[in-house]
């Protein structure tokens, strides 16, 4: 997707990533989809490349400490709500990519391949592939909304 530094793509590989990877989405499009999430198509991009990996990250970061996460959507399931008003919200789709800092927090993708931390307020890593550099190396996200129900 990117050229990435020498660190992001030590973590990415040790997670299991290589480059040209292809993972079938039709499992998480059918799952959110029955509950009226479509995937669109930044996020069926994203998941080819990176779904289904735990990216095992910890320690001081750039701007906040390194956070594991894992890419795997359904982690996300019986979140639709959430993601629907934080997507209404934004005015974006947001769709589930996983969970951030051991499950405390989800991650969401919208259509423009911006990455979102989604819990009961919303923060950007920014858009791929930054925002996956950002996750990586502990950039602090940007702050969006806040303390919805």
């Amino acid at each position: 997707m990117s050229e990435w530094s020498p660190e992001v793509l030590q973590v990415l590989e040790a997670a299991g990533w290589t480059a040209g990877r292809r993972v079938n989405t039709a499992r998480w499009r059918s799952m959110f989809e029955g509950v009226g999430m479509g995937m669109h198509h930044a996020a069926e991009t994203f998941l080819q490349e990176f779904g289904g990996l735990t990216v095992s990250v910890s320690g001081p970061g750039i701007s906040c400490a390194r956070e594991p996460f894992e890419l795997e959507p359904e982690l996300a399931w019986g979140e639709d709500d959430r993601f629907s008003e934080w997507s209404e919200f934004l005015g974006r789709d947001l769709f589930p990519l996983g969970e951030f800092d051991d499950g405390r927090c989800f991650l969401g993708i919208d259509e423009t391949s911006e990455i979102y931390l989604v819990e009961t307020w919303v923060a950007s890593f920014g858009a791929m592939p930054r925002a996956l550099e950002n996750l990586i190396l502990g950039v602090m996200p940007d702050m969006i909304g806040g303390a919805r129900s």
